[in-house]
């Protein structure tokens, strides 16, 4: 590490997920030279590459919204192009038991109104008690209080059975990745608020045509290197201690400020070693955590999918994507469980098989499967409950910022979420 105490920049950033590579985006854009330490020796954290028997995958397929202007800006910012690595459509819901949902390129409310009145699956009755109840949200300028579960909250404004499974549950489970009896109504609110009612693009679902690596995360790492930053992998920082006019990483090296910008449970090791932040790591010590579940099924070329994005009710699979579809291999289909479950209590093995089964169930033959792969994020987001007390960005300690999903804000764990957050923590900087 030698090397790198010869030419020290002001400005630490921990961690090179999206939040930390935001940060040191952020701060690269303003001129200010940047070093970004992570553990392991990849970038993009809990939303990463992975490659398995040669195959580039990502360990947890990610849906992208409209709404992330701050994400899709700073992709642009470090020339990875939207338009290009993202599959746009308009939102569309699609299940194997025949519901659908498609929402037609017209301005709010229009958009939604014709997407409840024109869909599949539910009765007329139905689609003005969604409406209704949007509106009603709309009354109350999205507000909760006080804050309760999304069921208790869907119970309260009459949102029957089909609306619930094929609209809100998913949404709710695929933005807060927590079950609807322990999701915030509060932040489930914010997300359909920004997702459904902003500008006509806010609802399009953008997935991507590759990995998440080359999405963000590697171009990041380039831009910043470009500006004068250094981004070091496989560099893990166990250590942070308070100097005159900074802090001492691992005993070595120093800067003016720190950014930490890893996991919520990887940050608060770091922050138990400074007792001015007791506050920020009682809040974190509260967190429950969720996994997310992708098992990668490759079948031969001819497999597909009806759609990119396939819903699934009855069972354990929620969503299921066609890779082919979108610029993967073809016959390569990834199935997804959100959030905890019975599906815990599986082996990979026995997860695998299940997954499979039901597949064939509601798609029909498929031919002999050629290999299967299961990926288990166990911490992929903190459980976004009611009322949760989430740490501020800006700590106690001058110089001293948190970023993450995890952070305080409106949001759930989401990359949108992760994104603001480094870009909020790196302004923070400038004040300090």
């Amino acid at each position: 590490m030698a090397h790198l105490g010869q030419h020290l920049s002001p400005v630490a950033v921990v961690g090179a997920g999206w939040s930390g590579l935001a940060a040191a985006v952020t701060l690269a854009e303003r001129g200010v030279p940047v070093t970004v330490f992570e553990a392991s020796r990849s970038l993009g954290g809990r939303a990463r590459r992975v490659s398995v028997d040669g195959v580039d995958l990502d360990n947890g397929q990610h849906v992208l919204i409209g709404a992330y202007r701050d994400t899709l800006r700073l992709m642009r910012k470090v020339g990875a192009d939207p338009d290009k690595l993202l599959l746009r459509a308009p939102l569309e819901l699609s299940f194997t038991d025949g519901f659908h949902l498609r929402a037609p390129r017209l301005p709010y409310p229009l958009n939604l109104i014709v997407a409840l009145l024109s869909a599949k699956g539910i009765s007329f009755a139905e689609a003005m008690s969604a409406l209704r109840f949007m509106a009603t949200l709309r009354v109350l300028r999205y507000r909760i209080e006080p804050d309760r579960s999304v069921r208790q909250l869907l119970d309260e404004h009459r949102q029957p059975g089909t609306l619930r499974s094929h609209l809100w549950e998913p949404l709710c489970v695929s933005a807060l990745n927590t079950p609807l009896d322990r999701a915030s109504a509060r932040v489930f609110a914010n997300v359909l608020r920004d997702g459904l009612t902003g500008t006509r693009e806010a609802s399009d679902l953008l997935i991507a045509r590759t990995d998440l690596g080359r999405v963000f995360p590697e171009p990041a790492a380039e831009y910043i290197k470009a500006h004068g930053g250094t981004v070091e992998l496989g560099l893990p920082v166990r250590r942070i201690a308070r100097v005159h006019g900074g802090f001492r990483i691992n005993d070595a090296l120093e800067f003016s400020c720190v950014v930490i910008a890893c996991g919520p449970h990887q940050a608060g090791q770091l922050l138990v070693q400074l007792p001015e932040l007791a506050d920020a790591l009682s809040r974190i010590g509260t967190f429950g955590y969720e996994p997310i579940v992708t098992c990668y099924l490759q079948y031969p070329d001819s497999v597909s999918l009806p759609s990119p994005m396939l819903g699934f009710t009855g069972g354990i699979v929620q969503w299921a994507f066609d890779r082919g579809r979108l610029g993967g291999p073809k016959g390569l289909l990834a199935a997804v469980i959100s959030a905890s479950g019975a599906h815990e209590e599986l082996t990979k093995e026995a997860l695998a098989s299940r997954i499979e089964a039901e597949l064939r169930s509601a798609l029909g033959t498929l031919p002999a499967l050629r290999w299967s792969q299961v990926i288990t994020e166990k911490r992929a987001t903190f459980s976004c409950t009611p009322a949760l007390a989430r740490p501020e960005a800006q700590t106690a300690v001058p110089g001293l910022m948190l970023a993450g999903d995890y952070v305080a804000s409106e949001y759930p764990g989401t990359l949108e979420a992760a994104v603001r957050s480094g870009i909020n923590a790196a302004r923070a900087v400038g004040n300090n």
